[in-house]
């Protein structure tokens, strides 16, 4: 299973104007590494959730900004790259069928005193009634870094993009991409086989993305598939509200550069975004933590993963799949308030491990539910 196949399901009950409360015993908010292992976290303890991000994809920072790195500290596995991880934390979720509901940013957050529950609505629409909220933000929701050009807003979805959602509006055209990252030189090389012209357009001579991936751009420009340009944008022409060239500067004076469309890729800015105003103890743009539990200043809210901090705080991945462990054990006490949960290892667990093996295990005499594939990983 590949992460690509997760990006390009999204969330099918995205639409503005959901009025429908989804619930659920835990809202996990954060799709990365630490999120999605919370989500296998709290099946594994009997516990339903729902998972929300803002980005299109699952994996966070890991699929976002270093897809291609190469990861040596999680237990078990000597090395993957991020990429991998993300997919096998994927999978390690397949089983419990949680669903996954990307492109969504959470916004307004409501305690209701009848029944102790929480209600958070996302800007796109959703709604989600939770006995508990697992914040696993990483540094906030990501947000592209825009141009800061006066002509850009208006443009902005049409003929200026921040992503590439489909490849098919750039068919025959010509293509400036600015940036000099992995996911500005991935998007080059794949343009350049449907465009008619693409131009990279970087500050510096050098890029900060995978050598291979260098050298295959570096290659296209040889055989005159992309034209690497070093410089700055400074101006977009667009004088009937259709682009028609952008202007760079360069040390040595400037040129101007026919372009249809323009995708600036310079990175995610991170933002806590509505969270900042949801009343709990930020500090300097994270979220204070009790260490016994990684509840926040607000009772049933649980930050874990980068967005936390506390004393000695390590921002490892390892680390925060500890802090989801713990936090899920407490707020499996604010979804079953009557119930004491008694803790069972895993592998004397016959529910557990029919629910993971599914048929293998069912065929070998362990009794329980046949796991579910969740849409978002078929």
């Amino acid at each position: 299973m590949s992460v690509d196949a997760l990006a390009q399901t999204g969330d099918a009950e995205s639409s503005a104007g959901e009025s429908r409360a989804l619930r659920t015993d835990v809202l996990i908010v954060g799709a990365g590494p630490v999120g999605l292992f919370a989500a296998f976290e709290a099946g594994v303890i009997g516990l339903s959730c729902h998972v929300v991000d803002v980005l299109q994809a699952v994996g966070g920072q890991c699929i976002e900004l270093y897809p291609e790195k190469s990861i040596f500290d999680i237990p078990a596995i000597p090395v993957c790259t991020a990429r991998e991880l993300i997919e096998r934390l994927s999978e390690q979720c397949r089983p419990f069928g949680f669903p996954v509901h990307l492109g969504q940013r959470v916004s307004s957050l409501t305690h209701r005193d009848d029944d102790k529950r929480w209600t958070v609505t996302t800007e796109q629409g959703l709604v989600f009634d939770a006995a508990a909220i697992l914040l696993s933000a990483g540094n906030g929701a990501f947000v592209p870094q825009r141009l800061a050009l006066p002509e850009a807003p208006a443009l902005e979805g049409r003929l200026v993009h921040y992503a590439v959602p489909k490849l098919a509006q750039f068919v025959d055209t010509r293509v400036i991409i600015a940036g000099g990252g992995d996911s500005a030189l991935d998007w080059a090389l794949a343009l350049c086989k449907i465009a008619r012209h693409v131009s990279i357009v970087h500050r510096r001579q050098t890029f900060r993305a995978a050598a291979v991936t260098v050298e295959q751009v570096r290659r296209a420009a040889t055989d005159g598939e992309i034209d690497i340009v070093t410089g700055t944008i400074v101006a977009l022409r667009a004088p009937h509200g259709a682009l028609e060239s952008v202007d760079v500067k360069q040390i040595d004076g400037g040129v101007t550069l026919p372009a249809d469309h323009l995708i600036a890729l310079y990175g995610l800015v991170a933002d806590l975004g509505p969270i900042a105003e949801w009343g709990l103890d930020t500090r300097g743009g994270r979220i204070a933590v009790d260490t016994s539990c990684y509840e926040t200043s607000r009772a049933g809210i649980f930050a874990v993963g980068d967005v936390a901090t506390y004393p000695n705080k390590q921002k490892l991945i390892l680390s925060g799949f500890h802090e989801a462990s713990l936090a899920l054990r407490k707020a499996y006490a604010y979804a079953f308030p009557d119930q004491k949960r008694v803790h069972i290892h895993s592998s004397y667990d016959q529910k557990l491990s029919a629910r993971i093996l599914g048929d293998s295990a069912s065929s070998a005499g362990v009794t329980g539910d046949k796991p579910v594939t969740p849409r978002h990983l078929e």
